[in-house]
């Protein structure tokens, strides 16, 4: 499961631009053309990094970030602003709101694509790692293999994608519906009752021989946590 991109900006040949080019490097790329959709898009499904344009209709992407710093859930949202705007003053209000990188346009496909990497990287180093770890679990991301301590786990695709989601969030509380987005995609018809049967699945793979590593929150979803004492 690649690292995935929302894009918020409301020119469509820029738009056009930065998925073509995003996807051809292997991430999966959402697209949103105002700051109140991108906000929305967040609540259902938080992507791992956000190319936010300053300039937006409805809402500036000054106060997108700024309202996204706000939040528990996605207050290190990894966020790159886009902008025109290219004086100093500029650029610091860009980074005190809240952003992790500044990019002027114009700008080349080459250098933002180093860019993205390199912010993931430093906030999100699961992303860029090939190997994901959480107590017992192992996962292997090259070799396509997981394991608890040394015994391996055999997972269906479904459980795989589910349990990657959970170990590069760890300790956080994803519902149903955040879990239906992240595993089987914004355009896929899923009722959430099918997130529990997997999740059952995932749970019986994952405990055999230990404490249970995925807690159910009443009406709010589930988490990947060490095991209470």
């Amino acid at each position: 499961m690649q690292p995935r991109i929302l894009i918020v900006e409301d020119e469509p040949a820029l738009v056009t631009m930065l998925r073509y080019n995003l996807e051809a490097e292997g991430f999966q790329v959402d697209a949103a053309t105002d700051g109140r959709d991108a906000l929305m898009m967040v609540a259902e499904a938080p992507p791992d990094l956000m190319l936010l344009d300053w300039m937006l209709p409805t809402m500036s992407g000054l106060e997108v970030c700024r309202q996204l710093r706000r939040r528990g859930e996605t207050k290190n949202l990894p966020i790159i602003m886009i902008t025109a705007r290219g004086e100093e003053s500029d650029r610091v209000r860009g980074l005190d709101s809240g952003a992790d990188d500044y990019i002027t346009k114009p700008f080349s496909p080459k250098e933002l694509i180093a860019r993205v990497r390199a912010v993931l990287r430093r906030i999100r180093p699961a992303l860029a790692e090939e190997e994901l770890t959480f107590g017992p679990l192992r996962m292997d991301l090259a070799r396509h293999r997981v394991y608890r301590d040394t015994v391996a786990i055999h997972l269906g695709p479904t459980e795989y994608r589910l349990l990657r989601v959970f170990m590069e969030h760890p300790g956080r509380v994803l519902s149903r519906d955040q879990l239906l987005n992240l595993v089987w995609g914004h355009d896929v018809y899923v009722e959430e009752r099918t997130v529990d049967v997997h999740i059952r699945r995932l749970r019986k793979a994952i405990n055999v021989g230990g404490p249970d590593l995925i807690r159910t929150v009443r009406a709010a979803g589930y988490s990947l946590d060490e095991p209470a004492v």
